[in-house]
Protein backbone atom coordinates (compact mmCIF):
# COMPACT_ATOMS: atom_id res chain seq x y z
CA UNK A 1 0.00 0.00 0.00
CA UNK A 2 1.15 3.40 -0.43
CA UNK A 3 0.10 6.74 1.29
CA UNK A 4 -1.16 9.01 -1.43
CA UNK A 5 -2.84 12.42 -1.49
CA UNK A 6 -6.02 13.44 -3.03
CA UNK A 7 -4.94 16.93 -4.75
CA UNK A 8 -8.15 18.72 -4.86
CA UNK A 9 -6.70 19.85 -1.01
CA UNK A 10 -4.25 22.21 -2.94
CA UNK A 11 -6.65 23.28 -6.21
CA UNK A 12 -5.68 26.73 -5.46
CA UNK A 13 -2.29 26.09 -6.09
CA UNK A 14 -0.34 25.62 -9.79
CA UNK A 15 0.51 21.83 -9.72
CA UNK A 16 4.12 21.95 -9.87
CA UNK A 17 3.86 23.65 -6.34
CA UNK A 18 0.93 21.17 -5.22
CA UNK A 19 3.19 18.42 -6.07
CA UNK A 20 6.00 20.02 -5.14
CA UNK A 21 4.78 20.59 -0.83
CA UNK A 22 3.08 16.58 -1.09
CA UNK A 23 6.80 15.37 -2.01
CA UNK A 24 8.31 16.91 0.66
CA UNK A 25 5.86 15.03 3.07
CA UNK A 26 7.43 11.42 1.46
CA UNK A 27 4.21 11.28 -0.51
CA UNK A 28 4.71 9.99 -4.30
CA UNK A 29 1.19 9.04 -5.02
CA UNK A 30 -1.90 11.45 -6.09
CA UNK A 31 -5.45 11.48 -7.09
CA UNK A 32 -6.16 14.12 -9.31
CA UNK A 33 -9.10 15.85 -9.76
CA UNK A 34 -10.16 16.49 -13.82
CA UNK A 35 -13.38 17.88 -13.83
CA UNK A 36 -16.83 17.63 -11.72
CA UNK A 37 -16.59 18.49 -7.82
CA UNK A 38 -13.05 17.84 -7.50
CA UNK A 39 -12.53 20.75 -10.33
CA UNK A 40 -9.93 20.45 -13.11
CA UNK A 41 -7.12 23.37 -11.81
CA UNK A 42 -4.62 20.62 -12.48
CA UNK A 43 -6.01 18.45 -14.96
CA UNK A 44 -8.29 19.94 -17.85
CA UNK A 45 -8.92 17.44 -20.30
CA UNK A 46 -10.41 19.60 -22.88
CA UNK A 47 -6.52 21.57 -23.28
CA UNK A 48 -4.69 17.73 -22.22
CA UNK A 49 -6.59 15.74 -24.70
CA UNK A 50 -5.79 18.26 -27.39
CA UNK A 51 -2.52 20.32 -26.83
CA UNK A 52 0.33 17.74 -27.52
CA UNK A 53 2.66 20.64 -25.35
CA UNK A 54 0.60 21.14 -22.50
CA UNK A 55 0.24 17.50 -22.36
CA UNK A 56 4.04 17.22 -22.46
CA UNK A 57 4.38 19.52 -19.64
CA UNK A 58 1.81 17.98 -17.63
CA UNK A 59 3.27 14.66 -17.63
CA UNK A 60 6.53 16.36 -17.60
CA UNK A 61 5.50 17.95 -13.78
CA UNK A 62 4.96 13.63 -12.30
CA UNK A 63 7.88 12.59 -13.41
CA UNK A 64 9.87 15.45 -12.15
CA UNK A 65 8.75 14.59 -8.63
CA UNK A 66 8.61 11.06 -8.91
CA UNK A 67 4.76 11.01 -8.42
CA UNK A 68 2.48 8.37 -9.31
CA UNK A 69 -1.18 9.15 -9.98
CA UNK A 70 -3.55 6.83 -8.21
CA UNK A 71 -6.70 7.91 -10.54
CA UNK A 72 -8.08 10.37 -12.15
CA UNK A 73 -11.53 12.01 -10.27
CA UNK A 74 -14.48 13.54 -11.70
CA UNK A 75 -17.09 13.09 -9.11
CA UNK A 76 -20.29 14.67 -11.04
CA UNK A 77 -24.28 13.67 -10.91
CA UNK A 78 -24.28 11.90 -14.97
CA UNK A 79 -28.02 11.18 -14.42
CA UNK A 80 -29.18 14.18 -13.14
CA UNK A 81 -32.76 14.89 -14.01
CA UNK A 82 -31.39 18.29 -14.91
CA UNK A 83 -30.14 18.21 -18.72
CA UNK A 84 -27.72 20.70 -18.83
CA UNK A 85 -25.80 19.22 -15.73
CA UNK A 86 -26.29 15.40 -16.93
CA UNK A 87 -24.76 15.91 -19.98
CA UNK A 88 -21.87 18.27 -18.54
CA UNK A 89 -21.14 15.18 -15.94
CA UNK A 90 -21.35 12.31 -18.80
CA UNK A 91 -18.45 14.88 -20.96
CA UNK A 92 -16.53 14.87 -17.82
CA UNK A 93 -16.56 11.04 -17.13
CA UNK A 94 -15.82 10.24 -20.96
CA UNK A 95 -12.88 12.90 -21.30
CA UNK A 96 -11.63 11.69 -17.76
CA UNK A 97 -11.52 8.00 -19.07
CA UNK A 98 -9.62 9.17 -22.57
CA UNK A 99 -7.40 11.26 -20.09
CA UNK A 100 -6.68 8.49 -18.04
CA UNK A 101 -6.07 6.25 -21.51
CA UNK A 102 -3.57 8.85 -22.43
CA UNK A 103 -1.81 8.82 -19.19
CA UNK A 104 -1.52 5.24 -19.06
CA UNK A 105 -3.85 5.06 -16.08
CA UNK A 106 -6.57 2.50 -15.40
CA UNK A 107 -8.97 3.59 -13.21
CA UNK A 108 -11.38 6.77 -12.39
CA UNK A 109 -13.19 7.87 -9.44
CA UNK A 110 -16.78 9.34 -9.09
CA UNK A 111 -20.21 9.06 -7.91
CA UNK A 112 -22.37 7.08 -9.31
CA UNK A 113 -25.42 9.41 -9.68
CA UNK A 114 -28.60 9.90 -8.73
CA UNK A 115 -31.75 10.69 -10.81
CA UNK A 116 -35.19 12.36 -10.29
CA UNK A 117 -38.52 10.68 -9.12
CA UNK A 118 -39.62 10.43 -13.10
CA UNK A 119 -38.78 11.59 -16.77
CA UNK A 120 -40.07 14.77 -15.80
CA UNK A 121 -37.90 15.46 -12.51
CA UNK A 122 -35.89 18.97 -12.41
CA UNK A 123 -33.96 17.96 -9.09
CA UNK A 124 -32.60 14.46 -7.32
CA UNK A 125 -34.56 12.18 -5.26
CA UNK A 126 -32.61 10.80 -2.62
CA UNK A 127 -34.79 7.87 -1.68
CA UNK A 128 -33.98 6.72 1.91
CA UNK A 129 -36.61 4.14 3.31
CA UNK A 130 -38.46 1.83 1.61
CA UNK A 131 -42.67 3.32 2.34
CA UNK A 132 -45.08 4.79 1.72
CA UNK A 133 -44.64 2.65 -1.74
CA UNK A 134 -44.14 5.77 -4.35
CA UNK A 135 -40.56 5.17 -3.43
CA UNK A 136 -40.49 1.70 -4.38
CA UNK A 137 -41.83 3.21 -7.73
CA UNK A 138 -39.01 5.53 -7.84
CA UNK A 139 -36.40 3.29 -7.32
CA UNK A 140 -37.76 0.81 -9.97
CA UNK A 141 -37.41 3.92 -12.21
CA UNK A 142 -34.11 5.24 -11.08
CA UNK A 143 -32.62 1.58 -11.36
CA UNK A 144 -33.75 0.49 -14.55
CA UNK A 145 -34.23 3.30 -16.27
CA UNK A 146 -31.80 5.52 -15.15
CA UNK A 147 -28.78 4.01 -13.27
CA UNK A 148 -27.91 0.48 -15.17
CA UNK A 149 -28.19 1.76 -18.33
CA UNK A 150 -25.72 4.45 -18.00
CA UNK A 151 -23.25 2.86 -16.45
CA UNK A 152 -23.65 -0.10 -18.70
CA UNK A 153 -22.61 1.80 -21.47
CA UNK A 154 -20.04 3.58 -19.67
CA UNK A 155 -18.24 0.53 -18.83
CA UNK A 156 -18.18 -0.35 -22.01
CA UNK A 157 -16.34 2.76 -23.34
CA UNK A 158 -13.81 2.25 -20.30
CA UNK A 159 -13.29 -0.93 -21.09
CA UNK A 160 -12.96 -0.03 -24.95
CA UNK A 161 -10.16 2.70 -23.68
CA UNK A 162 -8.16 0.81 -21.71
CA UNK A 163 -9.72 1.80 -17.99
CA UNK A 164 -10.69 -1.31 -16.44
CA UNK A 165 -11.37 0.04 -13.31
CA UNK A 166 -14.07 2.69 -12.31
CA UNK A 167 -14.38 3.32 -8.76
CA UNK A 168 -17.33 4.50 -6.88
CA UNK A 169 -17.37 6.72 -3.79
CA UNK A 170 -20.13 5.51 -1.76
CA UNK A 171 -21.86 8.32 -0.90
CA UNK A 172 -25.54 9.45 0.62
CA UNK A 173 -27.33 11.17 -1.86
CA UNK A 174 -26.25 9.41 -4.85
CA UNK A 175 -27.92 5.66 -5.38
CA UNK A 176 -24.93 3.71 -4.80
CA UNK A 177 -24.25 4.80 -0.85
CA UNK A 178 -23.21 1.48 0.56
CA UNK A 179 -22.52 -2.39 0.32
CA UNK A 180 -25.75 -3.86 -0.73
CA UNK A 181 -25.96 -0.73 -3.46
CA UNK A 182 -22.18 -1.13 -4.29
CA UNK A 183 -23.06 -4.80 -5.12
CA UNK A 184 -26.31 -4.41 -6.91
CA UNK A 185 -24.76 -2.18 -9.69
CA UNK A 186 -21.35 -4.20 -10.01
CA UNK A 187 -23.80 -7.09 -10.64
CA UNK A 188 -25.94 -5.46 -12.84
CA UNK A 189 -23.16 -4.05 -14.85
CA UNK A 190 -20.11 -6.11 -14.02
CA UNK A 191 -16.42 -6.14 -12.84
CA UNK A 192 -15.17 -2.73 -14.04
CA UNK A 193 -17.27 -1.29 -11.03
CA UNK A 194 -16.27 -0.99 -7.85
CA UNK A 195 -15.49 1.10 -5.16
CA UNK A 196 -13.57 4.11 -4.17
CA UNK A 197 -13.85 3.26 -0.46
CA UNK A 198 -14.59 5.84 2.07
CA UNK A 199 -14.86 4.84 5.66
CA UNK A 200 -16.04 8.13 6.66
CA UNK A 201 -19.20 8.17 4.79
CA UNK A 202 -19.99 4.47 6.32
CA UNK A 203 -19.31 5.57 10.02
CA UNK A 204 -22.13 8.13 10.45
CA UNK A 205 -24.62 5.72 8.76
CA UNK A 206 -23.77 2.64 11.47
CA UNK A 207 -21.62 0.97 9.75
CA UNK A 208 -18.75 -1.11 10.33
CA UNK A 209 -15.86 -0.48 7.77
CA UNK A 210 -13.88 -3.44 8.63
CA UNK A 211 -17.27 -5.69 7.55
CA UNK A 212 -17.56 -4.14 4.52
CA UNK A 213 -13.99 -4.14 3.49
CA UNK A 214 -14.64 -8.32 3.82
CA UNK A 215 -17.86 -8.25 2.07
CA UNK A 216 -16.78 -6.10 -1.14
CA UNK A 217 -13.32 -8.14 -0.82
CA UNK A 218 -11.57 -7.35 -5.21
CA UNK A 219 -14.47 -4.90 -5.62
CA UNK A 220 -12.33 -2.26 -3.58
CA UNK A 221 -10.52 -0.33 -6.10
CA UNK A 222 -9.33 2.28 -4.27
CA UNK A 223 -9.10 3.74 -1.02
CA UNK A 224 -9.76 7.39 0.58
CA UNK A 225 -8.20 8.04 4.35
CA UNK A 226 -10.52 10.44 5.90
CA UNK A 227 -12.54 9.90 9.49
CA UNK A 228 -15.69 10.78 11.12
CA UNK A 229 -16.60 12.27 14.27
CA UNK A 230 -19.63 11.04 16.15
CA UNK A 231 -21.23 13.88 18.15
CA UNK A 232 -23.16 11.25 20.83
CA UNK A 233 -25.10 14.55 22.27
CA UNK A 234 -26.21 16.16 18.77
CA UNK A 235 -26.52 12.93 17.57
CA UNK A 236 -28.65 11.00 20.83
CA UNK A 237 -30.79 14.73 19.89
CA UNK A 238 -30.97 14.56 16.19
CA UNK A 239 -29.98 11.62 15.07
CA UNK A 240 -27.49 11.02 11.74
CA UNK A 241 -29.37 12.78 9.08
CA UNK A 242 -28.03 15.75 9.11
CA UNK A 243 -28.84 18.55 6.66
CA UNK A 244 -26.30 21.82 9.05
CA UNK A 245 -23.68 22.98 7.30
CA UNK A 246 -20.43 20.63 7.44
CA UNK A 247 -18.35 23.61 8.19
CA UNK A 248 -20.79 24.02 11.50
CA UNK A 249 -19.17 21.40 13.04
CA UNK A 250 -20.28 22.54 16.91
CA UNK A 251 -24.02 21.98 15.85
CA UNK A 252 -23.89 18.84 13.76
CA UNK A 253 -24.21 15.13 14.54
CA UNK A 254 -21.12 14.14 12.97
CA UNK A 255 -17.96 15.57 11.29
CA UNK A 256 -15.60 14.67 8.93
CA UNK A 257 -12.12 14.49 11.00
CA UNK A 258 -8.21 14.19 9.65
CA UNK A 259 -7.38 10.27 10.59
CA UNK A 260 -7.12 9.94 14.17
CA UNK A 261 -8.92 12.41 15.39
CA UNK A 262 -12.57 10.61 14.47
CA UNK A 263 -11.21 7.77 15.78
CA UNK A 264 -8.24 5.54 17.42
CA UNK A 265 -5.26 4.25 15.76
CA UNK A 266 -6.06 0.72 16.65
CA UNK A 267 -9.49 1.53 14.85
CA UNK A 268 -7.28 2.25 11.41
CA UNK A 269 -5.20 -0.24 11.97
CA UNK A 270 -7.72 -2.62 12.12
CA UNK A 271 -9.19 -1.19 8.64
CA UNK A 272 -5.85 -1.36 7.12
CA UNK A 273 -5.31 -4.72 8.55
CA UNK A 274 -8.97 -6.46 6.89
CA UNK A 275 -7.49 -4.75 3.59
CA UNK A 276 -4.26 -6.63 3.81
CA UNK A 277 -6.53 -9.00 4.14
CA UNK A 278 -8.62 -9.35 1.28
CA UNK A 279 -5.27 -8.41 -0.97
CA UNK A 280 -5.50 -4.56 -1.47
CA UNK A 281 -2.54 -3.16 -2.03
CA UNK A 282 -2.71 0.20 -3.87
CA UNK A 283 -3.68 3.96 -2.76
CA UNK A 284 -4.49 5.10 0.88
CA UNK A 285 -5.22 8.24 -0.49
CA UNK A 286 -5.88 11.14 2.33
CA UNK A 287 -9.06 13.65 1.48
CA UNK A 288 -8.67 16.82 3.62
CA UNK A 289 -12.23 17.32 4.59
CA UNK A 290 -11.59 18.98 8.21
CA UNK A 291 -13.20 22.19 9.35
CA UNK A 292 -11.31 22.16 12.43
CA UNK A 293 -7.75 22.48 11.24
CA UNK A 294 -6.03 24.10 8.22
CA UNK A 295 -5.27 22.35 4.67
CA UNK A 296 -1.39 22.12 5.33
CA UNK A 297 -1.64 20.96 9.27
CA UNK A 298 -4.80 18.17 8.03
CA UNK A 299 -2.43 16.83 5.63
CA UNK A 300 0.93 16.88 7.77
CA UNK A 301 -1.19 15.04 11.05
CA UNK A 302 -2.75 12.46 8.24
CA UNK A 303 0.44 11.34 6.58
CA UNK A 304 2.25 11.24 10.17
CA UNK A 305 -1.02 9.22 11.62
CA UNK A 306 -1.08 6.72 8.83
CA UNK A 307 2.88 6.25 8.91
CA UNK A 308 2.15 4.22 11.73
CA UNK A 309 -0.98 2.69 10.53
CA UNK A 310 -0.48 1.61 6.83
CA UNK A 311 1.02 -1.52 5.76
CA UNK A 312 3.89 -0.91 3.11
CA UNK A 313 5.40 -4.26 2.30
CA UNK A 314 3.59 -7.64 1.38
CA UNK A 315 4.03 -10.29 4.10
CA UNK A 316 7.24 -12.69 4.49
CA UNK A 317 6.40 -16.21 4.95
CA UNK A 318 4.87 -17.15 7.86
CA UNK A 319 7.34 -19.87 9.28
CA UNK A 320 5.83 -20.31 11.85
CA UNK A 321 2.31 -21.55 10.94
Amino acid sequence: MKIGVFCALFNGKPLDEALSLIASKGVHMVEIGCGGFPGNNHANPEILLNDEKAFSEFKATFEKYEMQISAFSCHSNPISPDKAEREEAQKTIKNAILLAEKMGVHQINTFSGCAGDCPESKRPNWVTCAWPPAYQEILDYQWNECLIPYWKETAAFALAHGVDKIALELHPGFMVYNTATMLRLREAVGPVMGANFDPSHLIWQGMDPVLVIRTLKDAIFHFHAKDTKIDTYNCALNGVLDTTSLADVSKRSWAFRTVGYGNDMSYWKGIISELRNIGYDYAISIEHEDALMSDVEGLTKAIEFLKDVVIETQPTDAFWA
